[in-house]
């Protein structure tokens, strides 16, 4: 949902022309650090409801870090999706959110099972 927010706003940019070269960088800068404070504060709420209904600190924590991974890529998705897309030519308005949702999930995905798997095996 993160990553379809940015996108939704970044194409709507586009658009509007509101997103050029210029300031390309500063903009996707902004969304990945709005991306971080999104997921910390999500991963803190989620990962204290995960601890409390697990019984277990660890995968509350583990949740929590996934969190903030999946929502820094949502947002990382969500903004340069549509800039990549509009840079070939093609509209993001249509192509962009079969990828940026795709993104989201795999990264969601392999985050949260991949440091489990991590920190489980240590």
């Amino acid at each position: 949902n993160a990553g379809t927010q940015t996108m939704t706003v970044a194409v709507r940019a586009l658009a509007t022309r509101d997103i050029d070269s210029y300031n390309a960088r500063r903009i996707i800068f902004r969304e990945i650090l709005v991306g971080f404070f999104n997921g910390i504060v999500f991963a803190v709420i989620i990962g204290a409801v995960a601890a409390l209904w697990f019984g277990d600190a660890q995968i509350g924590g583990i949740i929590g870090v996934a969190m903030v991974f999946n929502m820094v890529s949502a947002a990382l998705a969500g903004i340069l999706i549509p800039i990549i897309l509009d840079h070939f030519e093609i509209d993001p308005a249509v192509a962009s959110s079969v990828f940026v949702t795709t993104v989201t999930d795999v990264v969601g995905f392999f985050a949260f099972l991949g440091l489990a798997a991590w920190w489980f095996a240590i």
